[in-house]
């Protein structure tokens, strides 16, 4: 029999030392845009609010980091904090188109078309 508290307590563990491991790697490679960007997306995972805080700093300290602005703009849109959202969408659309890379426009592009559709009636 499969013990569902066992497995979960597990994921926990694993989950609280890559958190370590980041913050560690962040506090010794603090110019690596990635550690903070793994980071969030770990804190994301664990459903922990400082997602956003790692985000803030992201985007303000590191603005030419791409993979950011998908993630970010989405866990905007997904607190309900759609001009933050927005204005991410739209950086990140420039800064792909900047940096020519394609697949990072396609993917922004169409994710803010559907945050344009979904919140066309409430904006």
């Amino acid at each position: 029999m499969h013990n569902i508290y066992k497995t979960t307590l597990h994921h926990q563990r694993m989950q609280a030392q890559r958190i370590k491991y980041l913050q560690d790697e962040i506090e010794n490679f603090p110019d690596d845009p990635f550690n903070h960007y793994a980071l969030a997306l770990e804190y994301i995972s664990a459903g922990d609010l400082r997602a956003e805080e790692i985000f803030r700093h992201l985007l303000k300290e590191f603005p030419d980091y791409l993979p950011t602005y998908y993630k970010a703009a989405n866990y905007f849109f997904d607190r309900d904090l759609w001009d933050e959202a927005e204005a991410i969408f739209i950086k990140g659309i420039a800064l792909a188109e900047a940096q020519g890379n394609e697949k990072a426009h396609r993917e922004l592009n169409s994710s803010y078309a559907l945050f344009k559709t979904e919140t066309q009636d409430d904006f």
